[in-house]
């Protein structure tokens, strides 16, 4: 470039063009992506083949691993609506996978336990579940696939901070807004 180019002002347009999200370098749209063309696929295939959706599924597989477990811990695990999962367990158990007891620490709480029906089911599953993991992970070798978990847990673990700066940024940007007035007298 030459010096009297140098001095001479730029005469490129100015951008007028909306700000939008880069969803290359989005990673929230990359985790929805993967989890909602997951969770369809399963579903897909867990009806067609065991009549069941992906939300039996995911129930299943906290059963398996708790032995009972209520609506409400099924909902924190997950992330999931109580009133669907309660919806869920209700369906479960009129087709014999789970029945209902009082939980024996809170005779106020009913708690889902598994039956060997839903045992069973959970077992069939699990092989096509397991498979459509392996083949989801063929891409990583098994260091990278450690590295993914543990950057996956950390992101998991780091959520309350999300929802922190969330409503930190509403309340700063939309002071008016539903809620926004409950953070500010929280800080």
């Amino acid at each position: 470039m030459t010096k009297k180019n140098a001095s001479k002002p730029s005469t490129a347009p100015v951008s007028s063009a909306p700000r939008v999200v880069d969803l290359e370098h989005y990673v929230p749209a990359y985790l929805t992506w993967i989890a909602n063309k997951l969770s369809r696929g399963a579903s897909q295939h867990y009806l067609e083949i065991f009549d069941v959706g992906i939300e039996t599924w995911r129930c299943l597989v906290l059963l398996a691993i708790e032995g009972s477990i209520s609506a409400q811990q099924i909902s924190r695990v997950i992330g999931m609506d109580k009133g669907s999962i309660s919806r869920c367990l209700k369906g479960m158990q009129e087709r014999g996978l789970i029945r209902t007891e009082l939980d024996p620490t809170d005779g106020r709480l009913r708690i889902a336990v598994l039956t060997p029906e839903g045992r069973t089911l959970h077992d069939q599953i699990m092989g096509m579940a397991l498979e459509r993991e392996r083949a989801f992970l063929s891409v990583l070798d098994g260091a990278e696939t450690e590295q993914l978990l543990n950057m996956l847990r950390r992101l998991h673990e780091n959520l309350p901070a999300v929802e922190s700066a969330t409503l930190d940024y509403a309340a700063q940007h939309f002071p008016k807004a539903k809620g926004a007035s409950r953070r500010q007298a929280e800080d």
